[in-house]
Formats: structure tokens, sequence, C-alpha cells
């Protein structure tokens, strides 16, 4: 049991930082190239969604840990793809302007909203292929893999756009260079421990679900969903806990653009 644990664990978090990386250095190099170079990445990864997908698709069926597994890493991979059309600039929103000082808060909002809505639209779009390719299946590893990840960016968007302490703009790509504008660095609001309650129930309930596991295939998926929502709450954390998180990828990633546009800077609230 406890082989199965700790293996389980290893994966959801190597997966989680090399992913995560991966996807950094695709865009800063982009970012060195030029916006062409950010087009090519979306379209050269096309692959990573079409295996998702069917890894989705054929291993919800199945009930071993080749289904947990599968599932986890087809879900993360529909993500990350989607998270890379969001980062590339090629599915963000139609507002590419920075904030403007003196905007009522309901404008604020509205106008923050703008920038990201197709990516927001695409992310729903996400969960629910996700949904209908797991309904009436044996394994929802995917499902509860996509929804934990829907949840925590939904939450630390709400968390960035209310106010935080610390906000690291360090990896914000050129084609972005304006959501900067739309972060407020303050104390805390409540939005905060409303997101650390929430994420903090879903831990809980997924390592309920680990004691409570009497096969190697239930022990491997709600560790894989215990890991990956616990490192949603770490990360979270990180909004208010001074940790220099950014060492994670810094040392892999190439060389920053020597020149940013003007709307990299941050106007504030």
């Amino acid at each position: 049991m406890f082989t199965e644990i700790w293996i389980a664990a290893g994966v959801a978090i190597f997966v989680w930082w090399f992913s995560t990386g991966a996807i950094l250095i695709a865009v800063r190099r982009a970012d060195r190239r030029g916006p062409a170079a950010h087009a090519m990445n979306v379209v050269a990864s096309v692959p990573v969604l079409v295996l998702g997908l069917a890894a989705v698709h054929v291993l919800a069926s199945g009930t071993g840990i080749e289904a947990a597994y599968g599932g986890f890493l087809g879900a993360l991979a529909i993500w990350g793809w989607i998270e890379l059309t969001f980062l590339s600039g090629i599915v963000c929103g139609p507002e590419r302007r920075s904030c403007p000082d003196g905007l009522r808060p309901p404008e604020r909002f509205a106008r923050a909203w703008w920038t990201v809505a197709y990516h927001e639209i695409a992310l729903l779009l996400g969960l629910l292929v996700v949904a209908a390719l797991c309904f009436s299946r044996q394994t929802d590893v995917a499902l509860w893999t996509y929804l934990i990840l829907f949840v925590a960016r939904i939450s630390a968007k709400m968390n960035l756009f209310f106010g935080i302490p610390r906000i690291n703009t360090e990896f914000v790509p050129i084609p972005l260079a304006h959501l900067p504008s739309y972060f407020r660095q303050r104390p805390v609001t409540l939005m905060f421990p409303l997101s650390i309650t929430v994420l903090t129930l879903g831990a809980a309930y997924f390592f309920q679900m680990l004691t409570q596991a009497e096969t190697d295939a239930a022990i491997v998926a709600a560790t894989l969903l215990c890991a990956l929502s616990t490192l949603a709450l770490v990360e979270h954390w990180l909004m208010i806990v001074p940790l220099p998180d950014a060492r994670l990828w810094r040392w892999m990633l190439p060389a920053p653009p020597s020149r940013r546009p003007k709307e990299s800077k941050t106007n504030g609230f």
C-alpha cells in the first residue's frame, strides 16, 4: 500500500513540476523569437491535446492502475494545452490594454473579465468535454483532476484581482504583459480564506478517499487527487508566504527578452 502511495504522490508532484516548466520554457523561447513562435507552439502541441483526449476516452472505462494514471495524465495534457494557448496570447480575451486608473469596481471587474474571457470559456468547454468522456464510465480520475485544476485556477485569478500580498509576475509572457495591471497587491481579502477553506476541504475529501481505498487502483487514484489538491492548496498559501517558489523553474528557463512592451507596467487599483 505505502509503495503505491509514494509512487503515485511522486508522479503527481513530478508531473506538476515538469509540465509547468515545459510550458514556461516553450513560452519563454517564443517570447524571444516573436509572436509567430507562440502560434507555432500551439500548433505543434496539438498532438498533446489529442493524446490527452484519447487517454481519457480509452482509459476511463478501465478499473486498473493504468486507468488511474492514464486519466490523470490525460486530463493534465488537455489542461496544459489550453493553458499554453492562453500564455501564448492565442486564446485569452478581446481586451489587450492595461487597466486604467480610477475605474469603479464593477467597471474594473468587467474589463478584467474581457482580458481572459475566451480562456475561461475554453477551460469550461474543456471541463464539459472531460465530463462527457467520463460519463457512465468506471474511472472518473480525469474528471476530478480537471475539476481540481479548474477550481484552483478560478480561485487564483479571483485572489489576484481582489488582492494578495505576494504577486510574482516574473513568468508573465509578452503577449499577456497587460495582465499585471489588473492584479492588486494588498493584504488578503475575504476571497483568500474562502479559497483556502474550499481547497482544504477538497484535499481532506481525497485524503479520506485514500484512507478508505481497498484496491491498488483506488489507492493510486486517491493519492494522485490528494497530491494535486494539496499542491493547489500550497500554491495558494504561497500567495502570502514569502518563499522563493519561482526558483523551482527559474534555473531551467532561457533568459527573458531584454525589452518588454510598455503595457507590462502595473497600474494597480
